[in-house]
């Protein structure tokens, strides 16, 4: 058994089809098939159900998986944290974030984080909380920026900032007569919101329950963008996230934006690792260039430009 091979099963588990699972591991399918038997020959148990144009791992298959995605994200760790030793800042990181902050985020904190680590080779991936959760926790990330609360007792939580969130109606609604709501204002309220899996639906459903609002239920947007475009189009109001609507998103003079007088609704944002990382020490350094953003950009825009924005 070699360390190739526990690669090539892993690649068969994530794709579950030999040919992707090949292409990924740059390998030829007869070639990575052929391995895959000798490991099921050395273990002396069938680790794949073989059947046209599917493949699926026995029971016993997915535990030597998952115990092999364990090993081969253990000699990454070991590979990095020689390279480290050598120099702390260079090498990849593999940096997980979800789609309602990565775009908005990234353009203000990827050049902060060139400036500070030139050497660094950052590797984002997007995908929803719960996904990044699966893959911090195989391996598969070195470390993900995501929301708060957060209760695992084998992942270390780093606080970087909270981010407000505003209430972006129509030019045509009522509430865009003002600059500014108290949250009781919302009751009655039907607002957009995400399809199920995005965190910002859970927080803005926290703040439906809080103020009196609830969800229009018979729409559900698979973007913060698409939540965006239908408050514009005059479909209803929504809550969005402040880094969300500052430069360089556009602004549309089609929506008008609230900022909250009272209790103030936001998210806390965090970056989470394995406490068992090899990278501890340097992740601890790259969380300060997060928390370290402009103070105005996390201020609620309606301040400076007058309830309108993108």
């Amino acid at each position: 058994m070699n360390l190739r091979d526990l690669k090539y099963l892993v690649a068969l588990a994530d794709h579950k089809h030999f040919g992707k699972a090949a292409a990924a591991s740059f390998v030829s399918q007869p070639t990575l098939s052929t391995q895959i038997r000798k490991l099921e020959e050395e273990l002396g148990v069938a680790l794949v159900e073989r059947a046209p144009r599917k493949v699926m791992l026995t029971p016993a298959g997915r535990d030597v998986a998952e115990r092999a995605r364990r090993i081969v994200a253990d000699v990454e760790q070991m590979r990095e944290a020689a390279r480290r030793s050598q120099d702390p800042e260079a090498g990849t990181v593999r940096l997980g974030i979800f789609p309602t902050l990565g775009p908005y985020l990234l353009p203000h904190v990827v050049p902060l984080i060139r400036a500070r680590f030139p050497q660094l080779e950052l590797l984002l991936v997007e995908e929803k909380s719960d996904v990044l959760l699966t893959q911090l926790r195989e391996g598969r990330l070195d470390a993900a920026l995501l929301a708060l609360p957060l209760h695992d007792d084998q992942l270390h939580t780093e606080f970087l900032f909270e981010e407000p969130f505003l209430l972006a109606v129509p030019e045509s609604h009522p509430l865009a007569r003002q600059d500014s709501l108290l949250l009781k204002e919302l009751a009655n309220q039907r607002l957009l919101l995400l399809e199920d899996g995005h965190c910002l639906r859970e927080q803005a459903l926290d703040v439906c329950h809080l103020s009196g609002a609830t969800e229009k239920s018979e729409f559900r947007a698979t973007s913060l963008e698409t939540l965006r475009q239908m408050v514009a189009a005059n479909v209803g109001v929504t809550l969005l996230p402040t880094l969300a609507v500052k430069p360089p998103v556009a602004r549309s003079e089609s929506i008008h934006l609230l900022g909250f007088r009272d209790s103030h609704p936001s998210r806390e944002i965090a970056m989470i690792w394995r406490k068992s990382s090899a990278m501890d020490a340097f992740l601890r350094q790259l969380a300060e260039v997060f928390r370290d953003l402009p103070k105005d950009l996390l201020e609620e825009p309606t301040k400076a430009l007058p309830g309108r924005a993108a």
